[in-house]
């Protein structure tokens, strides 16, 4: 039986939930959302929580920026408790490019009215005094940066967008699309067919997969990500802190758990969510030698995740040439939840025909057909 739905919506994560809640939220409900395992199976619910708005370019910093805000109105808005701690990011420099870049980052940001700081060593040791700054060479930090648990989002866009009538199927494989012409006529999936007039990929790591069955070649690539879980002990850490040299982030939660990745710089491309030996040792390796006192501190779960990287780790959004109402939402390189609130809102507007609250020309594949490409240096592993 082939059924017919206005908008079909690939992927049940961060931002499958929060493209149907918006454009439920303006009275669209002719929406069904399709994922593959439970909501927030994939890279989603397996990230870190990090909210961070400081990056180098000024499309990611604006979405970071308006992503921030609207998520310090979400516990009302959803009626649900998302633990956001805004206790800051500090940003660790170990190199003389690093120092370079991040005084043009923090310049960028300030700019566009982030107060973002450029701070010594001895002032990011303040901020964490148990901090190893015997290599670090300079830091950056902004205080309404933060951690949120992803769960009770995806579940509260996912609850409240049913509620107004939107159809969100879990356990629901995409299998192919029919085209004809521009036009996708069809998505297959493993539970029967449904005929779309608009097709959004929010797949995450399985996003270049599915642009394929429509014809069209993206540019992403998944690689794994690992990320690990201490036992709780008393709280002494507030701020997310990270390092791009070495390819790590770590917070602390209100509960009392450090929880951080690293990345592995000869990872190979490929879904692979399996867990290494290697993760944990050079994990609790670098961890301990920025924060000695966790030495003392077991690890109890580890477990992996997708980033679905783009040539220039920024995102690729709106529609695509070939095909006529074929969405992306795709590509973020790992940071995807942070930037989430504003690419959905946005995201749903153009749907709509809307003029969009915040212009994403630049963001669009096309960026990639022989542009010279702005590269995001603020991406961690």
């Amino acid at each position: 039986m082939t059924e017919r739905a206005g908008v079909v919506i690939i992927g049940g994560g961060i931002n499958g939930t929060g493209i149907a809640y918006h454009l439920a939220k303006k009275g669209y409900t002719d929406v069904v959302v399709l994922e593959k395992g439970y909501l927030g199976c994939g890279a989603s619910g397996r990230n870190g929580g990090g909210i961070r708005q400081q990056w180098s370019t000024k499309e990611n910093i604006t979405l970071a920026m308006e992503s921030t805000r609207m998520f310090e109105k979400l516990p009302d808005e959803l009626d649900t408790e998302i633990e956001f701690e805004q206790g800051g990011y500090l940003v660790l420099a170990f190199t003389n490019e690093e120092v370079a870049q991040f005084k043009k980052n923090v310049k960028l940001q300030n700019d566009l009215g982030l107060k973002s700081s450029f701070i010594s060593p001895e002032e990011a040791r303040d901020i964490v005094p148990e901090l190893n700054i015997a290599k670090v060479m300079a830091a950056t930090f902004n205080g309404t940066d933060g951690t949120i648990y992803p769960f009770p989002v995806i579940y509260g866009y996912a609850r409240a967008a049913r509620k107004m009538g939107v159809d969100i199927r879990e356990h629901t494989t995409v299998t192919d699309m029919v085209t004809e012409g521009s036009t996708i006529k069809t998505v297959k999936t493993d539970k029967g067919n449904i005929e779309a007039d608009t097709v959004v990929n929010a797949a995450g790591g399985w996003s270049a997969g599915i642009a394929k069955m429509a014809g069209v070649e993206l540019p992403n690539r998944p690689y794994r990500h690992e990320i690990m879980v201490t036992e709780p002990f008393k709280r002494f850490l507030t701020p997310m802190v990270i390092s791009f040299q070495h390819g790590i982030y770590f917070s602390q939660s209100r509960h009392g758990n450090v929880v951080g990745g690293i990345g592995n710089p000869h990872e190979e491309q490929g879904i692979n969510q399996r867990s290494s030996l290697w993760f944990m040792r050079t994990m609790a390796k670098t961890l301990t030698d920025l924060v000695p006192r966790f030495s003392a501190v077991n690890m109890i779960r580890q477990w992996a995740g997708l980033y679905d990287t783009t040539p220039d780790a920024q995102p690729i959004l709106g529609e695509v040439p070939e095909v006529d109402r074929f969405f992306q939402v795709n590509g973020f390189s790992g940071h995807g939840f942070m930037v989430s609130p504003m690419v959905d809102k946005v995201t749903a507007e153009l749907i709509l025909g809307e003029t969009p609250s915040m212009n994403i020309d630049r963001l669009m594949v096309t960026r990639f057909e022989g542009m010279d490409l702005e590269m995001e240096y603020s991406v961690v592993g």
